[in-house]
């Protein structure tokens, strides 16, 4: 018995040790990833910025420490990251030019890949040299690339340059077999949303304002590519219908697409030759994890708030936990910008608006706090890839509206759209319903039968005056008569481009453009930026374990590439408010 209880608490003491090691290991391994994500990182002389064009970019990425101490390494990019790394590469003397290398790399919109493009575009103006090389490119990543100095491509690789396409689904028919349908109310006849559940091809009007933003996004793609590569507008679309991806490479050259043909050992000695270092030295290279802690130019003055709201709107934070995409909680971001409104220190607000709607209770609600906020100081927006029905809605109440010219807007319209399973059930499954009321419309919404007549009719009603006050709102914020805001409404989807010359925007300009803006209405002669909401501390997400990681839902991004979008909406459409100022769920433009 005595060595029992000997053998007993050996083995307890032991479990006890081997515990406190590991929680001293895992203490040490918190403290060694908070500090090399706060510590900044040194620039040596003759420095390159190597960009790989390489895994998702977002509008803004969370570090995420849980997921790093799994081992699970997100791929994802922040566009913010990308266009302030190339900022401060820019203006470190010691970084002389930037290469870029082609992966498999996807963008949220066209608007994202400008913006990049933009980037370096301004970067160029320091006098630096941008090469890029790849062992294939695809069209945003040429397009992204075409703005280099040299673009080089593997002998054996290939430029997939053929043009835009929209492949929208329909899933009716599908639900059909199954007994289940949607019935539908929305005001505009462009109000495509809802097609994708309701319809098995696209409408007329919706397939009007599709080719005219596709085309809209191709001119300018064909533009930039021409500014940049010396090469005719015209050439340009013949390629694309020559699909010049299955071409020779040694016709690629021919083309002006690729400056010349070469293996990755070769990029690097051209890369040396620009350095004018020995061809066995090593070349000082900052990834974009290196740069995100490069320490750039102070800035100094006043603060302007830079609100980074993107994603889906939603009404509450639960919405967002289900959908596990990052989304604009309705009343976490009314909370924050009272709390920019009332910070002294903050005197202007950047809205950096991506999103193509959501709720539209939720979206009213976002409206009012902008208009609350801008009461105090004075609000931007700054429009990425998307800032379309409710997105647009919690945009147009600024004092001053910034938009990309590839940037999907407008969408001025509501639908609603609610779920009749009533034949899977009867029809199907065998369930027998029966009813007892004591009021007219006691049964309202029940899952035994669909709408009728008269209830539809509420209905349609009831999102009718969501329609007015929508547009109501828009009028009064870009200072338009209703009818003049019904006659570019109805839903349609417009281009920056284009919602510039309709006054849905006040002007095509950049993040940078906004924030100079907000400057000057605030009337601030020196100014320094911050971006909202913060960043959530190592610790914060460490006592957080039960919040949503985004990096399970990258992992099926990645594996079912088009059909993530479809797959998302149809696991997601019963936990969604039924009443929707969106965009269709997905189109997909490749």
């Amino acid at each position: 018995m005595k060595d029992f209880l000997k053998y007993v608490l050996a083995t307890i003491t032991g479990i006890i040790v081997l515990g406190l090691i590991m929680g001293i290991f895992f203490v040490i391994s918190l403290v060694g990833l908070a500090a090399s994500s706060a510590s900044t990182v040194p620039v040596e002389k003759n420095s390159v910025f190597t960009f790989m064009l390489s895994g998702q970019v977002d509008e803004r990425v969370q570090e995420d420490f849980v997921a790093q101490l799994s081992g699970q390494v997100s791929e994802n990019m922040g566009l913010d990251d990308i266009v302030t790394s190339i900022k401060k590469a820019k203006e470190n003397e010691d970084i002389k030019g930037i290469y870029i290398e082609a992966g498999l790399f996807s963008v949220d919109a066209p608007a994202t890949a400008h913006a990049i493009r933009e980037a370096l575009l301004d970067f160029k103006k320091s006098g630096k040299w941008i090469i890029a090389y790849g062992d294939s490119y695809t069209q945003t990543e040429y397009y992204i690339c075409s703005v280099a100095d040299k673009i080089y491509m593997n002998p054996q690789g290939m430029v997939d340059w053929h043009g835009l396409a929209a492949n929208p689904y329909f899933l009716k028919d599908f639900l059909a077999k199954f007994g289940v349908k949607y019935q539908l109310c929305k005001v505009g006849k462009y109000k495509s949303a809802p097609e994708m559940m309701t319809a098995d091809k696209m409408s007329e009007p919706n397939r009007e304002q599709v080719t005219a933003y596709m085309t809209g996004i191709w001119k300018v793609m064909l533009k930039d590519v021409s500014d940049s590569r010396k090469i005719p507008v015209d050439s340009l679309n013949a390629y694309a219908d020559r699909f010049v991806a299955l071409a020779e490479q040694s016709d690629l050259v021919k083309m002006k697409l690729v400056d010349k043909l070469m293996y990755t050992d070769e990029v690097k000695g051209e890369i040396k030759k620009l350095l004018k270092i020995d061809a066995d030295e090593d070349i000082n290279q900052l990834s974009l994890s290196d740069m995100i802690n490069v320490k750039g130019v102070k800035e100094k003055g006043d603060e302007i708030a830079v609100y980074y709201a993107y994603g889906d709107i939603v009404d509450s934070e639960t919405e967002s936990l289900i959908q596990q995409e990052h989304s604009i909680v309705a009343n976490t971001v009314c909370k924050d910008l009272e709390k920019l409104a009332n910070d002294d220190d903050v005197k202007a607000v950047v809205l950096r608006v991506n999103s193509p709607g959501g709720s539209a209770y939720a979206s009213e609600q976002i409206w009012h706090a902008v208009q609350m906020l801008k009461a105090k100081k004075p609000v931007v927006v700054s429009m990425g890839g998307y800032a379309a029905s409710g997105g647009y809605y919690i945009s147009c109440g600024a004092n001053y509206i910034y938009s990309e010219p590839t940037t999907v807007t407008g969408s001025i319209g509501i639908f609603g759209m609610f779920l009749d399973a009533s034949g899977l059930l009867t029809e199907k499954l065998g369930v027998k319903f029966d009813e007892v009321k004591t009021n007219k419309h006691a049964a309202f919404g029940t899952m035994a039968r669909p709408f009728n007549e008269e209830e539809i009719a509420l209905l349609d009603q009831y999102i009718g005056r969501g329609y007015e006050l929508f547009r109501k709102r828009v009028a009064d914020g870009r200072k338009l008569s209703v009818d003049a805001v019904e006659e570019i409404a109805q839903g349609r989807v417009w281009l920056g481009n284009d919602a510039l010359g309709i006054k849905l925007v006040d002007a095509i300009g950049s993040m940078d453009d906004a924030v100079k803006k907000a400057a000057q209405l605030a009337k601030l002669s020196e100014y320094k930026t911050k971006g909202y909401p913060e960043p959530t501390d190592w610790f914060t997400q460490l006592l957080d374990m039960t919040s949503k990681s985004s990096y399970l839902d990258e992992q099926m991004r990645a594996t079912l590439g088009e059909y993530y979008e479809p797959f998302r909406y149809v696991k997601n459409i019963n936990k969604q408010n039924a009443i929707q100022a969106r965009l269709p769920y997905f189109i997909t433009i490749k």
